[in-house]
């Protein structure tokens, strides 16, 4: 078991590693009430992140008409967010290992404000994708970035909580933005819909400018409170089965989630009959059930773990459990033949996995040392969200050789919906970490492999 002390402006912090069969420490000081209000910024950082990614789905026919796109051209435009977006992801995650996450999240807000602006004029194919491109780079390395900078300020035991909010800045920013960036296209024009988040963008750049700081658990304290801080090879930190079982039940979620970015809208009024003008509260329903789901989930984990029940049920069969649930939910909608069981299974599809991006994120911090922290979630992030390199383009095309929208959107459901179900299930069997947090502490006694 290793301890760690951290001191940073009078504040003090003492955590302890997660011992063995499931039980969980008790921080000897109450988090410092900045650490809220770093939460709280990163909270609308995720907000803003997630109203950038899903402007495009919302905006889907209206461009497409403009534009006179195909759904096999639309898929592709989609897809190309995330084409920059791994490689993003995992390049910036090294990079935070050095350099302060305070100044890494304030260039992402400054690089998402400015790609939205060229669509404010006339646009073609070739420069909406170039700017989406841009976008994905600057949004890859977000969500790790952010929880890597928020888990400065909270040990082990207290970080499903903060992660459930942060990670509802997604949730929020969808259920909110989506409602009102329509209200934009609806009355004005998509072009005003990119412009609006922007501006959003520069507002979020400064004030995190005045009031973001960096956290007291820092790699730097720990090599303070143990004289050999604890290191795992990478090659030992990306086979361990725990964090290849978070990042297969991820995959999952993420394959779902950035199918529902894209083509929702599509889906809504192409498929099932809407008209523009109400698929805006429809789209931003998977999201108000996921706000309320994550944080319900992370609040059920947190207490789970303080009452000694093991982070493998309380994390790891949990958040796969869910992926798979949703995935089942996804596979089975073609078959159900009213517009309200499809849009309510939808709904199930996409909100009930995304409890994976909460506790997920805990379970590989719990066993990456800090040191290597911002790295393992960033490569994380970049596995998981290869997905939607994949599942924009896919749906397009099985849409573009359907014999009817409705058929082609059903069969590019059901594939969805196989691909979560496998994830989440190898995620359940494989997530395991207080086994191999005990494992590698054996072998590095000295080391401080435990949760930091």
């Amino acid at each position: 078991m290793s301890v760690q002390a951290s001191r940073s402006a009078g504040i003090k912090i003492r955590e302890t590693a997660v011992p063995s069969r499931g039980a969980t420490a008790t921080p000897q000081a109450a988090v410092p009430k900045q650490a809220w209000l770093l939460v709280g910024l990163l909270f609308l950082f995720m907000l803003i992140n997630f109203a950038d990614k899903a402007v495009i789905g919302i905006a889907a026919v209206p461009i497409m008409q403009e534009l006179q796109l195909s759904p096999r051209q639309f898929g592709l435009l989609g897809s190309s967010f995330f084409l920059l977006f791994s490689v993003s992801a995992i390049v910036t995650g090294f990079i935070v290992n050095r350099v302060q996450t305070r100044w890494a999240l304030l260039t992402m807000g400054l690089v998402w404000a400015l790609t939205q602006f060229p669509m404010l004029g006339t646009v073609g194919f070739a420069t909406l994708v170039a700017c989406r491109i841009a976008l994905g780079a600057g949004e890859g390395p977000a969500y790790p970035v952010a929880l890597h900078s928020a888990y400065k300020w909270f040990p082990n035991e207290l970080r499903t909580l903060p992660t459930a909010v942060i990670a509802q800045g997604a949730a929020i920013g969808v259920m909110v933005a989506l409602p009102l960036l329509n209200r934009v296209i609806v009355h004005y024009s998509w072009h005003w819909a990119f412009g609006a988040l922007g501006i959003a963008g520069l507002a979020w750049a400064a004030a995190w400018l005045m009031l973001g700081r960096e956290g007291p658990l820092t790699a730097a304290a720990a090599e303070d409170a143990t004289l050999q801080p604890g290191r795992i090879a990478y090659r030992r930190l990306l086979l361990s089965p725990t964090i290849i079982g978070a990042w297969c039940a991820s995959f999952g979620a993420q394959w779902g989630l950035s199918q529902a970015l894209s083509w929702q809208g599509a889906f809504l009024i192409k498929g099932l009959g809407f008209a523009q003008s109400s698929i805006g509260l429809l789209g931003a329903l998977p999201a108000a059930t996921s706000a309320i789901l994550v944080i319900a989930a992370g609040w059920v984990s947190q207490r789970l773990l303080a009452r000694g029940v093991s982070s493998r049920l309380a994390r790891g069969i949990f958040s796969g459990a869910c992926v798979a649930l949703g995935g089942a939910a996804m596979a089975i909608m073609p078959y159900v033949p009213s517009i309200p069981g499809k849009v309510a299974l939808t709904t199930i599809g996409v909100a009930v996995p995304s409890v994976i991006y909460v506790i997920g994120s805990a379970v590989v911090s719990e066993i990456a040392p800090v040191a290597q922290r911002g790295a393992v979630l960033a490569i994380g992030t970049a596995v998981a969200t290869s997905a939607g390199l994949l599942a924009p383009y896919v749906m397009g095309s099985v849409v573009e050789t359907a014999a009817t929208p409705l058929a082609g959107f059903n069969t590019g459901f059901m594939i969805c919906g196989v691909i979560m179900l496998v994830g989440g299930i190898i995620g359940t069997a494989l997530m395991h970490p207080e086994r191999e947090t005990t494992r590698w502490a054996s072998e590095m006694p000295e080391a401080a492999v435990g949760p930091t």
